[in-house]
């Protein structure tokens, strides 16, 4: 079901049975509960089957008094409400005085019990925090769920072609040692990627060290890489590994590899090929078995053909290039990364699971996303932070989606190149026109009646434009 199918008016956020005999109850419950639950009565065996069997029920409050012989025979109806659907809150409800019916009812499946006459305040405010708390739990176990979805792989979120093709790229490099470079723009998701190919691959087990090459500055980058020994440069008081003796026996992954300045990428090339590592300062060198994965956004055959990259350090780590897709040619990802995000963030910000309308899910789709998933990750983010109802709609989104959707319509409307107004205006004629021709089975009195136009009007239009 998508998001937009789910989406529910603020007082029936949650649906509720009252299975019961006593009219009285039932309308007192509704009316006091009325504020964040739709109560529905039961009265018959087939009506709570019904309700049992309505997956959008959320809770039900058993009168036990009202089945057969009283709370006996109710226990054991509840039992079995509770085999049928663990998912269910269920609230017990007697007159009875019997102190064993508490402990009896909670054996049972109850997940509470009050005695009549029932305060309606407390039960609304244990109905909700159970009903928020069972969310949040279920909203975690989707999250773990998501690895075994077709519209997941590891930590990558997508069903399109796109992403398909993706999975099988990592699939069929994993278990290999071959280097890998994955290219893409800023923000689609190359650690993730370079994540699922070591967590896919024999090496998953061994040590997976990442360093983005962007982060820190050349007169760190060279002793953060290669490590040094005591006494190498000021302020060397002891031997340190480099990263890339860190990850002996495992993978290095190097995240913009072309900010690397052509010293430290003729000393990489060299580790490459003799497969050793010498730290500054140091006399040996040690050897060392390690998988190399990079990542760029920039055109490495450019940046090749310009001298700003060593052509022969290219031809080393471009073995296997896998490449992922931006986001704005993922189709149907978005809606499903959007999901993804909602579902994490009101985990993670304890809250109950917002909705997203439907209109919010369109404009999100027409938005080029220039930043990628992290972008609309961090949009989403925004969303569940700044929005204090269950319902996010278009008015909560940014100014530049709204107005890049205002701004994608005027474009469909009207191309670069301009429209005939006239043109497009007959067009709309004809269709307004032809349909309420055929609703009326061609007759213009009934045409001219259903879009509430003269009888005379329409004869001359449909004579005009030949209809």
């Amino acid at each position: 079901m998508s998001p937009g199918e789910r989406v529910q008016s603020l007082t029936e956020r949650y649906s509720i049975a009252v299975i019961t005999l006593d009219d009285a109850i039932f309308r007192e419950m509704r009316r006091l509960l009325s504020r964040s639950f739709r109560a529905m009565l039961a009265s018959t065996e087939s009506q709570i089957k019904t309700l049992i069997d309505d997956s959008d029920v959320h809770a039900i409050i058993l009168d036990l008094e009202c089945i057969r012989e009283g709370p006996v025979d109710a226990l054991e109806v509840l039992q079995e409400m509770r085999r049928l659907r663990e998912d269910l809150i269920v609230v017990a409800i007697t007159g009875s005085p019997n102190s064993e019916l508490p402990l009896l009812a909670s054996r049972s499946g109850a997940d509470h019990f009050f005695l009549k006459p029932v305060n309606c305040d407390e039960l609304h405010t244990v109905l909700l925090q159970t009903l928020e708390k069972r969310a949040l739990q279920s909203e975690g176990q989707w999250l773990l769920d998501q690895v075994e979805n077709k519209g997941a792989f590891c930590s990558l979120i997508g069903g399109s072609d796109a992403m398909r093709r993706l999975y099988q790229g990592i699939k069929a490099v994993a278990e290999s040692n071959a280097n890998v470079v994955i290219r893409g723009e800023s923000g689609v998701g190359k650690e993730l990627v370079a994540r699922a190919i070591v967590e896919t691959g024999s090496r998953r087990d061994k040590p997976y060290v990442c360093l983005n090459c962007a982060a820190l500055p050349e007169a760190l980058m060279e002793s953060e890489l290669f490590g040094y020994e005591r006494g190498a440069f000021t302020g060397a008081d002891s031997a340190k590994p480099g990263m890339i003796e860190m990850a002996d026996g495992g993978t290095l992954f190097l995240d913009e590899i072309t900010t690397l300045h052509h010293g430290l990428q003729s000393k990489l090339l060299r580790v490459l090929q003799e497969r050793s590592v010498q730290r500054l300062g140091g006399r040996a060198a040690r050897k060392i078995d390690f998988r190399l994965i990079t990542a760029t956004n920039d055109d490495l055959e450019d940046m090749v053909r310009k001298g700003q990259f060593r052509e022969d350090l290219y031809y080393r780590i471009n073995v296997v290039p896998i490449t992922v897709s931006p986001l704005r040619e993922r189709e149907g990802d978005i809606a499903m990364l959007a999901e993804h995000f909602l579902r994490l963030y009101c985990t993670a910000n304890q809250k109950p699971l917002k909705q997203l309308q439907p209109e919010v899910i369109e404009i999100l789709e027409q938005y080029s996303w220039p930043g990628n998933v992290r972008e609309l990750e961090n949009v989403v983010q925004r969303l569940v932070i700044m929005s204090d109802g269950p319902v996010i709609a278009a008015v909560h989104l940014p100014q530049s989606l709204l107005f890049s959707a205002a701004a994608s319509q005027e474009a469909i409307l009207i191309p670069e190149e301009g429209a005939d107004f006239d043109a497009e205006m007959q067009k709309i004629e004809i269709a307004y026109l032809s349909a309420a021709l055929r609703r009326c089975n061609g007759s213009k009195t009934g045409a001219a009646r259903l879009l509430r136009m003269d009888p005379q009007r329409m004869k001359y239009l449909c004579r005009k434009l030949k209809l």
